[in-house]
């Protein structure tokens, strides 16, 4: 029986912190990270190249309240490190499930995981090896989303998916307008003069200007991301 080949070779999927908790309050839910990684396993083994970028809300919701008003920069620079938390938890996930897995950190911490380097995550790439970006662009002031753009463009990422909590960009909100729709594709101009909130600003504008295609879909619905990398309809793409 032939099996069909991925639409996508290389993706970059940006994964928020909030993603790793589950129904907990905040933290890292154990079952919850195992389910997505056995995801992100079964595109690997269907020969994609996979690169994430993990938030940190998750972890810096616990301590949000002490963080009224710090100093920016110290709060941006203490959800990069939250960042590094769920790189470690994720790649430690994803060794114990087959898959090998590399940390590679846009801040200077050696001796917990390695430096990013460009020329090195892309030959963990072509190695089959699911490389985890973590600490964010490595810049206060940016977000994960920003993050995941930039390292899309530089790793010639083919798109960069976005797993939310819902199943696509829709022209309301579906939780209050039962008449709702999804938009199975929309330019990035259509996305901004509709102010969509895709992404922040930021990456958005990014990933407009590199031509680098996004595909919101729902990382909790069984199989999309599967569905994502074989071309499927599945999610909303926005495109230039």
């Amino acid at each position: 029986m032939s099996v069909s080949k991925p639409a996508h070779q290389r993706i970059l999927l940006k994964l928020s912190g909030e993603a790793l908790m589950g129904d907990d309050a905040f933290g890292i839910n154990h079952a919850t990270i195992v389910r997505m990684v056995q995801e992100v396993a079964e595109i690997t083994r269907l020969g994609v190249q996979v690169a994430v970028v993990i938030g940190g809300g998750n972890i810096f919701r616990g301590v949000a309240g002490g963080s009224v008003g710090m100093d920016r920069a110290t709060a941006d620079y203490m959800g990069m490190l939250a960042t590094v938390m769920n790189a470690l938890a994720l790649a430690d996930t994803m060794n114990k499930q087959g898959l090998t897995a590399r940390v590679m950190s846009a801040i200077g911490i050696e001796q917990v995981v390695e430096p990013y380097v460009r020329p090195k995550a892309l030959q963990y790439l072509e190695e089959g090896k699911v490389v985890i970006f973590a600490a964010g662009t490595g810049n206060p002031f940016f977000t994960t989303d920003t993050a995941a753009a930039l390292r899309g463009a530089e790793i010639g990422a083919e798109m960069v998916l976005k797993a939310t909590k819902v199943d696509g960009v829709y022209t309301a909100d579906p939780k209050k307008d039962p008449h709702a729709t999804r938009y199975t594709k929309i330019s990035f101009d259509d996305a901004i003069s509709q102010n969509l909130g895709i992404m922040d600003a930021t990456a958005f504008a990014l990933c407009r200007d590199q031509k680098l295609p996004i595909k919101v879909f729902s990382i909790f619905k069984h199989g999309a991301l599967k569905r994502v990398v074989m071309g499927e309809d599945e999610g909303t793409l926005v495109y230039a």
